[in-house]
Order: structure tokens, then C-alpha cells, then sequence
């Protein structure tokens, strides 16, 4: 059942074109790249992605960037939004009513007026959820069952430079100071060329020499950045010794939050501690454009201990260990319901086969 806004809110679904839309981006602190109009138009079609603006008093306190997947002649199918709703205007304290109803005003269009299944995944943190859970479910979402959560390290940029730099792991800084000892080169921009170096010198050989399934589709992130406005791209950042390339990174820098994306290194590299400088580099340069956290994308002590230690020894003291509150769901549609989840039991059967292909690819090679 749809319920009305508070006083004084009133929503615009797809009242905005991909211009508007990055000026709306522009005015939110947890703005972020899943957000952006390149980001699901070059993954899903420009039909398939929808977009909501929550207003108070006419000024935007709230909105979101939807992708769609129906289903043809019978409609039925799921809303997904990533990292939303964006409700933390610049400049402005936290606004849990902002949240409350931005999330209200999603139920309303996607759920009872389209009868999609909407699912929704905020940049909210464990620690938030006192505050956070009663209002998702007084909004009528649940929590996904069976959904993981993701866990990551969230780095507080605040303090001065110099701190943030005695913050870092006594062993992750010895690695630092060495790569800037051993004379490396660093190349640094947002061009296409250096995202393209990157993937074929660096990215493409380490992904065979690993044998791993790419948790990402690098080739899409290279059209997205093609798509995205200069103040929106993300960063490249590579490092060369004596001439040869050893290590790079890409990272996404939007709204106040660092975002590290991918990182690659060669043997060199690894010598050279290329990836360490990296990491830095970017550090200072979010500093010097005034961002406030960055997130390293995920760690997992488990299954990927080398990165986890990589990353921990990166955040130091400076930052926190955390875990989303992970996705959340509502729907009205039967219908939709039982087709979302016919279509995610097919996607993860064969999920599960394309892992079981690679892992016999590799062990019979």
C-alpha cells in the first residue's frame, strides 16, 4: 500500500536528463560511481535505468539512480539501486527523515506503482544500523534473506598528511619508504590511454598469471569513463622503473569518498613496492581535493589473506573495519517475487558451473 509524503516533500521520478542529473550528483557528499548515469547505461541500456529526486521546500534533500530488469509483455521484475539512496547534502548534518522518506518515495513508485521487486543497497555501516534499521522497516523493506554482507576498510582522511602517515602500519610504512627510495616513476591522469595500458600491460597479465574470474568487467569500467564528465572520472595512477611499467591502480574519487577499483602488479612491482606508492599517491591527491574517507572495496581474511594484510596495514589507525548493513527488499507483486527468484536460481546455477569450468581449466593445464 503506497503512503503519502510528509509535509512539505514532493518526488520527480525521470524528470532529469544526464546533464541535470550530475548536477544533482554534484550537490551530495555519498555521491558515488554506482550512481552515475554512465555507470548504468553502459551496464544495462539507458531504458533500463530510471531515476527519483526528493525534494523539501523545492531543495533536494534525496534521490536515487535505479536499474531496471522486467520482464517483456507480463512486466513483472526488480528495481535495484546501488549505494542509495543519496541522502547527505553537502555541508548539510545527517537527516534520518530525508532518509526516511526518499526510501518512502522509492517503495511508492517502484514497488506498489510498477509492481517491480525493489531492492536497495545504502552506504550504511553496522554502527549506523540503530538508527537506521527501525526506519527501513517502518518503510516496509527487509532484509534480503541470504544476502551477504559485505565487509570492508574505511579510511578517515581528516587528520593532517603527516598523521595519516605515522597512522599506517609500522611494517606497510617501511614498504612505503622503500618504494620511494628505489626511484620510481609515477604517471597519473584519467585518459583513456594510460586505462588502457593498464588493462593490456598490467591488468590482462596478471589475471592469466593468476588464473582467477575477474570479480569485474574491466573493459565496461573503460567505457564508463569514456561516458563520465571530467570532474567524474576515475583516477589512474601507474608506476614505471628504469622505463618499464610494474604496477598500477585505478581508483574513483566522487562526491567526498575515495573508492580503490582495481590494482595490478607485475613481478617488478613487487619488487619494487610500486603498489605502496600508489596507494599514497592517491592518498595525498584526495587530500589536496579535500575528500573525507576512502574505501579499499572490500577485504576477506579468509579467502584473500594477502590483500586483507595489504589493505590493514594501509588503513593502520586511520580508519575502521566495518560491515554494510547489506540489501534490503520490498515488493507488492507476487508475480515479481517468484520471477526474481526463478531468474537468480539460473544465474547462480551457472555461476556456480563457469566456477567449476575455470577451477578444472586450471587444474588440468
Amino acid at each position: 500500500m503506497m503512503r503519502e509524503l510528509a509535509e512539505n516533500y514532493r518526488v520527480e521520478i525521470d524528470s532529469v536528463d544526464k546533464n541535470s542529473w550530475y548536477d544533482v550528483l554534484r550537490n551530495f557528499d555519498d555521491a558515488n560511481i554506482y550512481q552515475t548515469w554512465a555507470y548504468d547505461e553502459t551496464r544495462c541500456g539507458r531504458k533500463n535505468i530510471s531515476h527519483m529526486v526528493l525534494k523539501k521546500d523545492e531543495e533536494i534533500v534525496a534521490a536515487a539512480q535505479l536499474r531496471l530488469a522486467r520482464i517483456p509483455v507480463i512486466g513483472a521484475g526488480a528495481a535495484y539501486v546501488r549505494w542509495g539512496p543519496l541522502f547527505r547534502p553537502k555541508g548539510a548534518t545527517e537527516d534520518l527523515e530525508a532518509f526516511s522518506q526518499a526510501i518512502r518515495a522509492l517503495r511508492n513508485e517502484y514497488a506498489c506503482r510498477r509492481g517491480l521487486v525493489l531492492r536497495i543497497y545504502p552506504f550504511l555501516f553496522d554502527d549506523e544500523s540503530e538508527r537506521y534499521l527501525p526506519l527501513l522497516s517502518q518503510g516496509g523493506f527487509k532484509p534480503l534473506e541470504g544476502g551477504k554482507r559485505d565487509r570492508t576498510l574505511i579510511i578517515d582522511l581528516r587528520p593532517k598528511l603527516e598523521d595519516l602517515r605515522k597512522g599506517l602500519n609500522q611494517k606497510w610504512r617501511n614498504s612505503l619508504n622503500r618504494a620511494e627510495r628505489n626511484g620510481l616513476e609515477v604517471i597519473e591522469g584519467d585518459g583513456d590511454e594510460l586505462f588502457e595500458t593498464f588493462i593490456e600491460k598490467l591488468y590482462r597479465p596478471m589475471v592469466a598469471r593468476k588464473q582467477f574470474v575477474e570479480p569485474n568487467d574491466i573493459n565496461e569500467f573503460r567505457l564508463i569513463q569514456q561516458k563520465l564528465p571530467p570532474s567524474f572520472r576515475m583516477r589512474i595512477i601507474l608506476c614505471r622503473l628504469d622505463g618499464q611499467l610494474c604496477a598500477g591502480s585505478i581508483f574513483s574519487a566522487i562526491g567526498s569518498l575515495g573508492v580503490y577499483l582495481f590494482g595490478a602488479t607485475n613481478d617488478v612491482g613487487m619488487q619494487s613496492n610500486g603498489s605502496y606508492l600508489q596507494q599514497w599517491r592517491f592518498i595525498e591527491w584526495m587530500k589536496e581535493h579535500n575528500f573525507i574517507s576512502y574505501d579499499l572495496n572490500g577485504i576477506n581474511p579468509e579467502t584473500n589473506p594477502g590483500t586483507y594484510k595489504f589493505k590493514e596495514g594501509l588503513c593502520g589507525k586511520n580508519g575502521r573495519d566495518v560491515y554494510f548493513m547489506g540489501q534490503f527488499q520490498t515488493f507488492t507483486s507476487l508475480l515479481s517475487s517468484l520471477s526474481v527468484k526463478f531468474g537468480e536460481s539460473l544465474l547462480s546455477n551457472y555461476q556456480r558451473s563457469k566456477e567449476a569450468l575455470q577451477d578444472w581449466k586450471s587444474k588440468n593445464q
